[in-house]
């Protein structure tokens, strides 16, 4: 297709934030190969070479509402000419394309709410500055004027559709993909990568990745870990470590202390994934969960929280490419699901084999040119 003038909108454009940041960020490389891609953005933590970046002026970093508005406002008056397409990451107003990463507001403030319980919620709602900001801005994201929604889940698709009535209609799933395969470790590079993190040469690398270690799980897993028979396996954790002293306080009187590793925020994510002998994903919420995807590029079994709260167990089969927990607060099966994967390797094997073929089909290139051809079909209608 033709050279297009880009413009990306999202806040925080950084590796090291979350799945959104890193989603946009991936995208943004892949685009700029053949594309003119303007990031406009408050935190620019990743340079990309042939990326052009505008930074947006913090105006008040609190409260948060505000600065979202600010951020709405100043991106609108900068994007509205010039510009082939304006891509947002972000619950603004404006953009022909929208890419929703998390659940609507709307539908976490009510889902489950009848009666007084409703009556009060809103009451709330309607009492409160920041929650009005909020979905003011998500009601006008959602508006029939032409443009189109890219959710990265099948579940969160449906979430959206049931949520705000009509946007099925001009929505697609684009899930996230991966660099590259990287493939199993050999014991000698696993070996290293310890080494090099600080962690035990020897025994069963259980890793978690995420920033909200409380929703992705993290309370089950030291749990589980005190559950677990094999009194060599650890936890390493890779995210913000702001609860730690909460966390090893948790650990410490279950007996496990020694076995809890925080490894911290880490701009290459790779290293933990070659140390580790599985990826363990008891979420509590993810739309999607791009870590499994990438725990399963390097040929690690995962063990993950089902679709009804995790976006990519929907795509996921039990037994074949990973282990689904039906219940992510359940440290039992927890420890159940890792000590099966110890004594029956054929499973370990097979989870690794299949899972490292299902990544291998999901690559950031080909998330990019589904987004063209998105591109393309709006420059269709526009033109």
């Amino acid at each position: 297709m033709q050279r297009l003038r880009i413009a990306f909108l999202t806040k925080n454009f950084d590796t090291k934030g979350g799945g959104a940041e890193r989603y946009a960020v991936a995208l943004a490389e892949q685009l700029s190969e053949r594309h003119d891609v303007h990031v406009f953005a408050q935190t620019i933590g990743t340079v990309l070479p042939k990326v052009q970046y505008h930074p947006i002026r913090w105006v008040l970093r609190r409260p948060r509402w505000v600065n979202q508005l600010l951020f709405a406002y100043a991106t609108w008056r900068v994007t509205r000419h010039g510009y082939d397409m304006v891509h947002s990451h972000e619950n603004l107003w404006h953009g022909q394309v929208q890419t929703l990463h998390v659940l609507p507001m709307r539908y976490t403030l009510l889902r489950g709410k009848v009666g007084l319980t409703l009556l009060w919620k809103l009451l709330g709602i309607v009492s409160s500055p920041r929650l009005l900001a909020h979905l003011g801005l998500e009601r006008s994201r959602f508006k029939d004027d032409g443009r189109v929604y890219v959710a990265v889940s099948e579940t969160l698709r449906t979430i959206v559709a049931q949520t705000y009535l009509g946007t099925d209609r001009s929505m697609q799933v684009i899930s996230p993909g991966i660099a590259g395969v990287a493939g199993l470790a050999s014991m000698q590079q696993r070996w290293e990568a310890r080494a090099a993190l600080g962690l035990p040469l020897h025994g069963r690398c259980l890793l978690l990745v995420g920033n909200d270690l409380k929703k992705k799980g993290l309370t089950c897993l030291i749990q589980a870990l005190a559950v677990l028979s094999d009194p060599s396996a650890f936890v390493a954790v890779v995210g913000h470590v702001g609860q730690r002293v909460v966390w090893e306080g948790m650990a410490r009187d279950l007996g496990v202390e020694s076995q809890l590793h925080f490894l911290g925020m880490r701009d290459d994510v790779g290293v933990a994934y070659i140390a580790a002998d599985i990826l363990v994903h008891p979420t509590l919420e993810d739309t999607y969960a791009m870590v499994v995807l990438e725990a399963m590029s390097h040929g690690l079994p995962v063990i993950v929280s089902q679709s009804d709260y995790c976006g990519i167990a929907a795509e996921l089969t039990h037994g074949l490419n990973a282990l689904l927990l039906q219940d992510p607060h359940d440290a039992r099966a927890l420890a159940e699901a890792v000590t099966l994967l110890q004594v029956v390797p054929e499973l370990q094997q097979r989870l690794g084999t299949y899972g490292l073929e299902f990544a291998t089909q999901r690559t950031w290139d080909r998330v990019a040119h589904r987004h063209e051809r998105l591109y393309a079909e709006l420059q269709g209608i526009r033109d």
